[in-house]
């Protein structure tokens, strides 16, 4: 079987999902090692050259499908933003109407972060109903989530 890369894929103009894996330490709101945030850079900034619009999804902890200050997203968000030099917003919800909002107003180039997705506790459960609602955001699904 051929392996595919994200560099096979036609992601021109087209909304991409991007799932990675930002489970970072992150102590006084800060992350504390930033490795696994920059493995994914080279994925991103070749998503960026392509003029797609990227939604990261990613998860922070085991919150056990409640939602935990301590574990939210901003963070990463933070750090990625200070990597890359724009801003890259979080969504108050990886689902619902403000995400789905967020998402249309994302224009070809443009990047935002889901919010961490263990707050549902479909997504250890891999519920089919929560991957088919994340997978309607996107036009192009890339996994760079390989744990290191």
């Amino acid at each position: 079987m051929q392996k595919l890369t994200v560099r096979d894929a036609d992601v021109t103009g087209k909304r991409v999902l991007l799932r990675v894996d930002f489970n970072v330490p992150i102590e006084d709101g800060k992350v504390k090692d930033d490795s696994r945030i920059r493995a994914a850079i080279p994925t991103i900034r070749h998503l960026l050259e392509q003029n797609a619009s990227i939604i990261v999804m990613s998860h922070l902890g085991r919150p056990n499908g409640k939602v935990v200050e301590s574990a939210r997203l901003r963070p990463v968000a933070e750090r990625l933003s200070g990597l890359l030099r724009f801003r890259i917003p979080v969504t108050g919800d990886a689902l619902g109407i403000g995400t789905n909002d967020a998402i249309g107003r994302l224009k070809p180039g443009q990047m935002l972060m889901l919010e961490n997705l263990r707050f549902h506790a479909a997504e250890e459960a891999n519920g089919a109903e929560f991957a088919k609602a994340l997978a309607a955001y996107g036009q192009v699904y890339v996994n760079d989530a390989f744990g290191t």
